[in-house]
């Protein structure tokens, strides 16, 4: 019978012939940047979207109070200056002059203050605290305790907004990348409904001109405050959730940026491409979550039992072509120990548990983790069941309580802080769907928020990370680095920073 490790370097070796087979070119279409995602965005209202396509497209349409720099730190965005009260308790943020959305309306400091209080506001989104979190009464709000007008975000002026914290966090600007305001307008005339292609309107440096199903058609927008640095006229994104399919589509010349190709390709891609093929550190973490509210898989010692068997170092070097890191922790430099499966045998003994486990997982590295992961949990005797499916049927089964250990990942994009990596999974967190609320990790995360000196901030971070691993809530598996194929006609890329930032871009038309 065929083991594990004949399994998926079989199955590698079969999916790379395949994917490797097309070579036909198309002419690329001038003016036109074809992007392939993994996934469609699930909404255009930042509001309301969790997947990482969504977090993606929205770099590109909507413009936030502060941005992302070129080397993926901070800079101005909607607002061109900030500064900080002597206490940290106050931001004031300075808008540009004669900021606009795409249908010509002006921006003003009330509609950042609107923003502000619909995101935290129950009744008029899915609401979260989110990167609002140490912002005044916000969580008051959330609960419905207070009314959205009590948030600490105040107007001075058309072109002026103070914050008012909780708490000093001197990460706050950081946040700000990723709070995009919205238009009031518009909102306040059709609803909930905005994001529709029929009614969307934004301000970042494309505007979606068409949707589909499978991809999203954007066009400069011409009201963009820095609208002449945008040197792509046009970008069709399409989501390919197949990885082998997208890099034939690549190999073809049907596209120009693919995000995420297969992992068991890697070896090859970066063979035959050569700087076509590119590879970024990353604020990925690969984890199995584990439903706390099922009675077996909330004994701890069945949770310490799984992890202590499997083998990390494996899954980094055959699912991830050694690109990716073993590791117990969540934090980047965190190690894995080799496999103790005499210490989980023991651990076994002292549980109660005499079902197969249920393992869900997605296609692709997702499942070929489950395939490693039973097999690891075979020999310390722990049946299980995989069970694949689509990524949003996956998550719905998450949200619902309806699983035993999903394979899970986040990628946190740009965002390189370790608050970025452990806030996921806090209460009230996007990746905290798992009925696991431990008042020790929480009251952890509040103090780190509250140090100004960054070396503080990251030993408080190191001590929830431990916490984490203490209690097992989640089991990690490896930090993977980010990879994107990247054709020759496309311009203005870094070494050091995902191209994600698609108005920094160009094409060589001669490429």
């Amino acid at each position: 019978m065929m083991d594990r490790r004949q399994f998926l370097s079989t199955a590698s070796l079969t999916a790379g012939l395949a994917s490797l087979g097309a070579c036909s070119r198309t002419p690329p279409p001038e003016g036109l940047l074809r992007v392939a995602m993994d996934n469609m965005p699930d909404h255009l209202d930042p509001a309301r979207g969790q997947f990482a396509a969504s977090a993606l497209v929205y770099k590109q349409i909507h413009a936030p109070l502060t941005d992302y720099s070129a080397d993926g730190g901070v800079g101005p965005g909607l607002a061109q200056r900030w500064f900080v009260s002597e206490d940290g308790l106050t931001w004031r943020f300075e808008l540009r002059d004669d900021l606009r959305w795409s249908d010509g309306v002006a921006i003003t400091a009330e509609d950042i203050v609107w923003s502000a209080r619909r995101l935290v506001d129950p009744t008029q989104s899915f609401a979260a605290l989110g990167d609002f979190f140490t912002v005044q009464h916000a969580a008051a709000v959330l609960a419905g305790e207070r009314s959205s007008e009590d948030l600490g975000v105040r107007a001075i002026d058309s072109r002026t907004v103070d914050f008012q914290l909780s708490a000093p966090l001197g990460l706050f600007p950081v946040l700000m990348r990723e709070f995009y305001p919205f238009p009031r307008h518009i909102i306040e005339q059709v609803g909930e409904d905005w994001a529709r292609p029929e009614y969307i309107v934004t301000s970042g440096p494309y505007r979606l001109a068409q949707q589909s199903q499978y991809g999203l058609r954007l066009i400069r927008n011409s009201a963009y405050h820095a609208a002449d640095q945008v040197s792509i006229p046009a970008i069709q994104a399409d989501a390919v959730i197949d990885a082998n399919a997208r890099v034939r589509l690549f190999r073809a010349g049907e596209y120009d940026l693919v995000a995420a190709p297969p992992s068991n390709l890697i070896p090859q891609l970066q063979n035959q491409l050569g700087d076509g093929f590119a590879s970024f550190d990353a604020p990925i973490l690969r984890y199995l979550k584990l439903n706390h509210a099922r009675e077996d898989v909330a004994q701890l010692a069945l949770r310490r039992a799984l992890s202590l068997s499997i083998d990390r170092a494996f899954l980094a070097e055959t699912v991830f072509s050694g690109t990716a890191a073993p590791t117990q922790g969540v934090l980047a430099g965190d190690r894995a120990a080799a496999p103790d499966l005499d210490q989980a045998r023991d651990l076994l003994e002292t549980v109660t548990f005499d079902r197969p486990l249920e393992i869900r997982a997605t296609t692709g590295d997702s499942e070929r983790l489950a395939v490693a992961l039973a097999a690891d949990w075979e020999r310390i005797g722990v049946a299980t069941d995989i069970l694949v499916s689509y990524p949003t049927d996956l998550y719905q089964a998450v949200d619902a309580g309806a699983f035993d250990i999903a394979v899970s990942s986040f990628n946190r994009g740009l965002k390189s802080d370790p608050f970025f990596m452990l806030d996921p999974f806090e209460p009230g967190g996007f990746a905290a769907n798992f009925g696991w609320n431990d008042p020790m990790f929480a009251e952890l995360m509040r103090t780190a928020r509250r140090q100004s000196d960054p070396a503080s901030r990251a030993e408080i971070y190191g001590l929830a990370d431990s916490r984490l691993l203490e209690e097992q809530a989640i089991i990690p598996l490896v930090h993977e680095r980010a990879h994107w194929l990247i054709a020759n006609r496309l311009a203005g890329t870094r070494p050091d920073v995902q191209p994600q930032l698609w108005r920094d871009l160009s094409l060589n038309e001669m490429g």
